[in-house]
């Protein structure tokens, strides 16, 4: 069947012939090549050997060219399969005899291919995004699914009132951390987060959604000229600037819309982590500096401490 279908638009005869004729040119151009490797040899002067040697490269080139001459005249013999692609009906738009005007079906080939590739490079995507799901549970921070609370409103505005009792919750549950909480604008709530004697973070809130966070040092001003927190400018040191970025990607991390109290609560267990940011060694190459910083990444499971090249 496969026969049937080539021989359908292609010479058999003449493309058998064809093939011959790319050997023979192959071999004229191997011959070439010999000739131009062998050089002037084998002649006693140094006029016969130039003799010698532009004779046989223009015999070899007019076999180049007799050879390329056939294998051209065999080409135009051979004829042009057709293309069988399923494309159902749009396969007679190739019969229309003007192709250089419509290109229609040749475009209509690439469309299809640049589809297929498309199709393929998505099903590989998606299987690397499920493997790497960002789907987070509770389950993750240690939280059984027999006490997980019940689902809160998903909508993005919340009581203040409720609000406040989370962050409450949260504050009790950690006595070396410290939070406070106020609304300079409105119902968004800000907190200025102490841990310990180690740093201070400026969190910033859209009812109980984190929207940013700006990690300082303990004895740094986290306040503005006019007494407000202060949340554009960075940190002066490098370390807390490190874990700022870090602080970033763990909200990123922690997403679980229908329950934003539990969204909060895993950030606030992740940031506690930090209490011993200068006393806990690299769990991966065991120093406490690397190019002059501690190790400023903890692992979103557990907690453990890694440097920022370590952890890859």
């Amino acid at each position: 069947m496969a026969e049937g279908v080539l021989s359908a638009g292609v010479n058999l005869e003449a493309f058998s012939q064809a093939i011959a004729a790319i050997q023979a040119l192959r071999s004229s151009v191997t011959r070439v090549f010999d000739c131009l490797k062998d050089g002037m040899r084998n002649k006693e002067t140094l006029e016969g050997r130039e003799k010698g040697f532009v004779a046989a490269f223009q015999e070899s080139l007019h076999s180049v060219s007799r050879d390329l001459g056939e294998l051209e005249r065999l080409s135009n013999l051979v004829g042009k399969p057709s293309e069988n692609h399923p494309l159902h009906n749009s396969g007679l738009l190739s019969l229309d005899p003007v192709q250089d005007k419509t290109p229609l079906y040749s475009q209509l080939l690439q469309a299809y291919k640049w589809s297929n590739k498309l199709q393929y490079h998505a099903g590989l995507a998606s299987g690397l995004l499920n493997q790497q799901s960002l789907k987070r549970s509770a389950n993750q921070m240690g939280v059984s699914a027999k006490r997980r609370p019940k689902a809160q409103p998903t909508t993005l505005v919340l009581p203040p009132q409720y609000v406040d009792d989370v962050i409450n919750r949260i504050d009790r549950m950690f006595p070396e951390m410290s939070i406070q909480l106020s609304r300079p604008n409105g119902t968004s709530a800000m907190l200025l987060v102490t841990l310990g004697k180690v740093l201070k973070v400026i969190v910033v809130m859209r009812s109980l959604f984190i929207d940013r966070t700006i990690v300082k040092g303990y004895n740094e001003n986290v306040y503005t000229e006019d007494g407000k927190l202060d949340i554009w400018s960075k940190s002066n040191y490098q370390v807390f600037q490190k874990v700022t970025d870090h602080a970033t990607t763990a909200l990123l991390h922690y997403q679980l819309p229908q329950m934003p109290d539990v969204v909060v609560r895993s950030f606030m267990t992740w940031l506690r982590s930090y209490i011993k940011l200068f006393q806990a060694p690299c769990q991966r190459c065991g120093k406490f500096l690397q190019d002059g910083l501690p190790p400023t990444w903890r692992d979103f499971r557990t907690l453990e401490a890694f440097h920022d090249t370590c952890r890859q």
